[in-house]
């Protein structure tokens, strides 16, 4: 009874983490459909790096929370169609604190590693991210895995301020950043597990939810 009442407690808490990550996300996208795909990115990721079954179970259930801090931010910033301004860019890039922050202080392991994702996934691997401005190992792996794959969700994904890219595009502006945005391994790794990676995206299409929820409302 003991250890089915730790597993039920175990399956609670991933469920309202997930909750929460859809929550924060439902703001800028309509299906919220990206934060499963960023799970299922990093997982496969994590595994492909070497990552143990522990780790990788972490990194699937912490990475959704990556952009909670976009709560704390005012909605004629986050949904503005065009360019942000220098003054709402600097406020935009406040999130990664803000989610540090919310996130803090837990004894939770996927809290606290998603405390860590949340504060440095826009680190850079030439120092030139934010908020601290780490650089190469300095910045920790799980962030460098969620930084791949964001990035690779958000280029091949619609977004009200531009159309999605094909994969080939994206494929060329990521290896482009090899070395300045992402550190090289990973990226190479990621890039051997393309055709997983494009599969996931497809599987969990912000249109594929479209579908559900019109066969949920005819049925």
């Amino acid at each position: 009874q003991v250890v089915e009442s730790s597993q039920e407690l175990h399956q609670y808490q991933v469920e309202i983490i997930h909750r929460l990550a859809r929550a924060a996300e439902y703001r800028d996208n309509e299906t919220g459909m990206h934060v499963i795909r960023i799970s299922k990115l990093c997982e496969c990721l994590a595994r492909g790096l070497g990552l143990n079954d522990h780790e990788c179970h972490l990194i699937r259930h912490a990475s959704p929370m990556h952009d909670i801090g976009k709560i704390g931010i005012p909605d004629h910033i986050l949904l503005k169609s065009g360019k942000l301004t220098a003054k709402e860019w600097s406020i935009m890039k406040t999130h990664s604190d803000i989610g540090a922050l919310i996130l803090s202080g837990s004894e939770s392991e996927f809290l606290q590693m998603a405390e860590v994702i949340a504060g440095s996934h826009h680190e850079r691997w030439d120092g030139n991210g934010y908020p601290r401005g780490l650089k190469d190992e300095e910045i920790p792996l799980v962030s460098r895995i969620v930084a791949v794959c964001d990035v690779f969700d958000a280029l091949t994904s619609k977004r009200p301020y531009k159309e999605a890219w094909s994969v080939e595009n994206t494929v060329a502006e990521m290896k482009n950043q090899s070395g300045k945005l992402f550190d090289p391994n990973v990226l190479r790794t990621f890039m051997d597990l393309l055709p997983e990676m494009v599969d996931i995206v497809q599987q969990f299409s912000d249109s594929s939810r479209q579908v559900i929820q019109i066969q949920r409302k005819t049925s």
